[in-house]
């Protein structure tokens, strides 16, 4: 059996074969992806969420050379929102269908840790239908800092404040070599502080995601890497208490007015949709990929569910971190979303947070034409 028959047929790969995958043409990569994809998901069906992300302060002392969102206290744009401004953003969702928020801010060391839980008892008494994913393990760690406490305690008393799970933030490319280079963010958490913090929100029964920054330098084999921590992760979390990674999110190194502009090579979209293909194949035990539009623009991002993506991401009402580093897509209605998707060939679903699917939509819903009726197997249409 070829190596790229056995990944289309879902077979678990070595470290090895994946690198190998990256010499591979693109193409047959991407119709390996989308067999692996098509045995673990709908292949008819993309799905998508309505959601906001928020940006409670943009205070942080790590100081990521990649990083454009981040103040110090004493910059004149430095900003920590009230509970009352946090809350008027979720009513804005509220009133669109959103089912979640992902929130976020730097590692603020001003704030005590109370402020934090009582902004969970506030959200949760104020928007009670709405899902809480905050905090990345950067903050945890931060937290923990600040407290005494272990990363642990931190995320038990989140939890019972109304936290519902972690957001991906952080990840970026778990090899220290990376992340933790001069140009990169030598302050920066961890490899291995990451997955343990990651795994101790799996443990409590918290939602979480994994995600993947490429373009920092990194060679083939370090990007392998840091998806088997992925991989071996999940493999830990099924093995224990079956609360894993709920999907994996990659996209490419925004260097836009930045300090590390010209530190590093960053990554254009066919080492994009190489890499998604990849992880799809190498992450046998992770069912939904997301395509990121906010990076990579519309047409990348349809393209890239046939590279094995079966998400489209969602409508990110605000967005106000990778914008700051150059990427230009943001606050995208649900019928874009939706006639996206369509234009691709699938059909739309809106899920929620755990992907669940909320409702199947009708194209006609937003004056889209409906999609024919096509036999399972048969060819989808083109992107476009």
């Amino acid at each position: 059996m070829s190596l790229l028959s056995k990944a289309a047929s879902g077979a678990r790969l070595t470290p090895d074969e994946a690198l190998e995958l990256y010499s591979l043409p693109l193409f047959d990569l991407a119709a390996a992806a989308d067999s692996a994809r098509s045995l673990r998901t709908d292949p008819e069906t993309v799905t998508y969420l309505i959601d906001r992300n928020i940006n409670y302060s943009n205070v942080c002392s790590v100081g990521c050379a990649f990083c454009g969102f981040y103040r110090t206290r004493r910059q004149a744009d430095a900003y920590t929102l009230s509970f009352e401004d946090i809350s008027q953003k979720i009513v804005e969702l509220e009133a669109v269908g959103g089912s979640r928020i992902l929130m976020q801010g730097g590692v603020n060391r001003y704030l005590p840790f109370d402020w934090y839980l009582d902004l969970m008892r506030h959200l949760k008494e104020r928007h009670p239908t709405i899902r809480v994913e905050a905090f990345s393990p950067e903050e945890i760690k931060g937290m923990a800092g600040l407290t005494g406490m272990g990363t642990r305690e931190v995320l038990v008393a989140l939890q019972a404040a109304g936290l519902d799970g972690l957001p991906g933030g952080g990840g970026e490319m778990l090899v220290d070599d990376v992340r933790h280079a001069k140009h990169v963010s030598p302050g920066r958490i961890s490899a291995d502080e990451w997955i343990r913090v990651m795994g101790e929100a799996q443990a409590l029964g918290l939602y979480t995601t994994a995600t993947m920054v490429i373009g920092f330098g990194e060679t083939h084999a370090q990007r392998v890497a840091s998806l088997m921590r992925v991989r071996d992760q999940q493999d830990r979390a099924a093995a224990t208490h079956g609360n894993g990674f709920s999907a994996f999110i990659s996209w490419t190194l925004q260097t836009e007015g930045v300090r590390i502009h010209g530190k590093a090579p960053g990554a254009g979209a066919h080492e994009y949709l190489q890499n998604v293909a990849v992880s799809r194949l190498l992450l046998d035990n992770v069912v939904n990929f997301q395509a990121s539009w906010p990076t990579m623009g519309y047409k990348v991002a349809q393209t890239a569910l046939y590279f094995g993506c079966n998400d489209f991401g969602s409508t990110m009402l605000e967005e106000n971190v990778v914008s700051q580093a150059g990427a230009k897509h943001s606050n995208t209605p649900e019928s874009e979303i939706v006639r996206q998707i369509v234009d691709a060939g699938y059909r739309p679903a809106q899920r929620d947070s755990l992907y669940n699917i909320i409702r199947r939509v009708d194209p006609g819903e937003f004056d889209l034409p409906a999609l024919p009726s096509t036999p399972s197997g048969q060819p989808r249409a083109t992107a476009g």
